[in-house]
């Protein structure tokens, strides 16, 4: 197996490049979107929170091809997103971000509303207030240096597991060689071309980025 030559060839390069714009993507939007919506869920109650609730949760247990099909009759053509963007979001860059946004928001959202309605972060809620601080600062400068850790486990997770989406990718990619075939998707098309050792290789580079994650991720969790 020429490792080198398989590493350094434009059909691997392509798809490596493409899953790390991806990942930058959505990583960003899920922390722009998914702390403030962890903060909300910790702090709301009522139909309107179970409905939300139920819906970033949804990823975790719904089959993944299943959402990406959903997510394409409601972000494609025909779709009642249509009048926003159009069909530009599938089958192309835009939809892989979504994608990998949806497949790793519930691993971020998750522990962090947990440690946002923990004990110790409520008390210190409560200090704050009572100090006079408003709502904003107590968000800022209590409850995100509180939750932290619970940030920084909840991103690699995340992270994680929109690098190994298939699914969703799929439905909204397409797996357009040379477009949309993310590394994940790489190793498929690999695998049903007969390029078993180019897939061993494209599988260990997913291997290494997860293990590396997993290290990061228990140092977290032993510092805690």
């Amino acid at each position: 197996m020429d490792v080198a030559a398989i590493l350094t060839d434009s059909a691997t390069l392509s798809p490596l490049g493409l899953s790390a714009k991806v990942l930058t993507m959505a990583g960003t939007m899920q922390l722009l979107i998914g702390i403030p919506l962890a903060f909300w869920l910790s702090r709301s109650k009522g139909m309107l929170h179970n409905f939300v609730d139920t819906a970033v949760t949804l990823p975790l247990v719904f089959p993944p091809v299943a959402t990406g099909f959903v997510l394409l009759l409601l972000l494609g053509r025909n779709g009642p997103a249509a009048t926003l963007f159009g069909d530009s979001i599938i089958f192309g860059f835009p939809g892989l971000v979504v994608a990998g946004f949806i497949a790793g928001l519930p691993l971020l959202i998750k522990p962090v509303q947990a440690a946002l309605k923990s004990a110790e972060a409520s008390k210190l809620s409560e200090v704050a207030a009572v100090l006079g601080k408003s709502e904003p600062e107590i968000f800022f400068l209590v409850l995100l240096p509180c939750a932290r850790r619970a940030i920084m486990a909840g991103l690699l997770l995340a992270l994680a597991r929109s690098l190994g989406e298939v699914g969703m990718t799929l439905m909204l990619g397409g797996n357009v060689i040379g477009r949309t075939n993310t590394l994940s998707l790489e190793i498929y098309n690999a695998v049903f071309n007969g390029e078993f050792e180019r897939a061993a290789v494209l599988s260990a580079i997913i291997g290494i980025a997860s293990i590396s994650m997993f290290t990061v991720l228990k140092k977290i969790s032993d510092s805690a």
